[in-house]
């Protein structure tokens, strides 16, 4: 059966059928828009963006296999017009910048799916870009402390509960380093220990356990 070209055509990309589910609830209510297809991993979604061109797609983060930033990259680098809004647990800032980088037109929190899910996909099929003003205060509070990859190494490892030698030892370089690092991490995200750095790592989404 073809389907009005007037609909906006959604492609859904979630792990959790009863998820999945609900999105197609959502959507298939509203008169001018339509689920077309669903994917469970970063490589379906590949597969099934390239079979159906949506309008939109709905692209969650943590995914098997490729991750939804991943996955996003790599259907930019092919369709560069893609419209993708990335639905996510994840408030933090460091995620965001991540998605946005990849290309997301949209970011949203998977709790304010039944609130805000139709209108961020209308907005950004008429080519807007939404980013809900919670995480857009954290972006605004955290604009310049972004962690080098050898200090993220280091704050992993912090949170496998390594002490600085352990740490040296897996990375294969002085003590002496691993304690700079260690500094530089704490005064970066304004930490007042190693537990609290781990903390605001994961809350941030620099680090993930």
């Amino acid at each position: 059966m073809s389907i009005d070209p007037s609909l906006i055509r959604i492609l859904t990309v979630d792990d959790h059928p009863l998820l999945r589910k609900g999105i197609a609830a959502l959507v298939n209510t509203e008169d001018d828009m339509k689920l077309v297809a669903e994917a469970s991993s970063g490589e379906e979604a590949i597969e099934k963006f390239r079979a159906c061109r949506p309008d939109v797609t709905l692209m969650d983060i943590q995914l098997p296999g490729l991750n939804g930033i991943e996955s996003l990259s790599q259907i930019q680098r092919e369709f560069p017009d893609a419209k993708v809004i990335v639905l996510t647990t994840y408030s933090g800032d460091i995620q965001v910048v991540r998605a946005i980088k990849a290309g997301a037109r949209g970011y949203l929190l998977k709790r304010q799916v039944h609130r805000e899910l139709l209108e961020t996909i209308r907005a950004v099929h008429a080519g807007q870009r939404r980013i809900p003003q919670e995480i857009a205060v954290e972006l605004v509070d955290h604009p310049r402390d972004d962690l080098t990859p050898r200090e993220i190494d280091v704050l992993r490892l912090i949170a496998g509960g390594n002490a600085n030698k352990e740490i040296a030892d897996l990375l294969s370089i002085g003590e002496a380093s691993v304690k700079s690092y260690v500094a530089n991490i704490l005064s970066k995200l304004d930490a007042k220990d190693r537990a609290h750095a781990v903390t605001i790592g994961l809350k941030r989404g620099i680090i993930e356990l």
